[in-house]
């Protein structure tokens, strides 16, 4: 069965939005790198390469499903941020937005009985409980160490050990 036309649409711009979020974690990096934070850099890094993944996932997706693949312009990426706390409150608030996106699609599919569809998503929806978790504890961790920058460099050093999109 093929992808109705507004499933189509919505597949590809979750592949958009999941390219902006490999965008927008990359200009986070450089702001950390540039702010001598290298843990929260590298981090962000694979952050960014873990999001261009998901994006070729909705690719491949597409292509198995013989729909177009459409590739949309994508949006400058913030690159002003006052602190880390600044810049994780906004990496939180992007995951909560993107899992908003990713409920929508899967009621979609639901709506029009894609049950093709809906098992692709299941891996997302999952995917999605972590990502608000690993952005909300590190969040909360930079909250408890204020303006402490003995704390703010041990964060750095812990998130900087991550080898993996773990």
């Amino acid at each position: 069965m093929a992808l109705s036309q507004k499933m189509e649409q919505a597949l590809n711009d979750q592949m958009k939005r999941e390219f902006y979020s490999a965008y927008m974690y990359l200009a986070m990096a450089a702001y950390c790198s540039a702010e001598n934070l290298p843990g929260f850099a590298h981090w962000l890094e694979l952050q960014a390469r873990e999001e261009a993944g998901h994006a070729m996932r909705f690719y491949r997706y597409l292509e198995d499903r013989n729909a177009r693949i459409r590739l949309q312009a994508l949006e400058q990426p913030p690159d002003g941020f006052k602190s880390p706390l600044d810049l994780m409150q906004q990496v939180r608030s992007h995951e909560q937005m993107v899992t908003q996106e990713i409920n929508k699609l899967y009621a979609l599919a639901l709506s029009e009985q894609d049950y093709a569809t809906q098992t692709f998503l299941h891996w997302f929806i999952d995917e999605q409980v972590e990502e608000e978790k690993m952005s909300t504890q590190i969040l909360e961790r930079l909250k408890l160490a204020g303006d402490n920058k003995s704390a703010l460099l041990l964060i750095d050093k812990e998130l900087g050990a991550r080898t993996s999109s773990e």
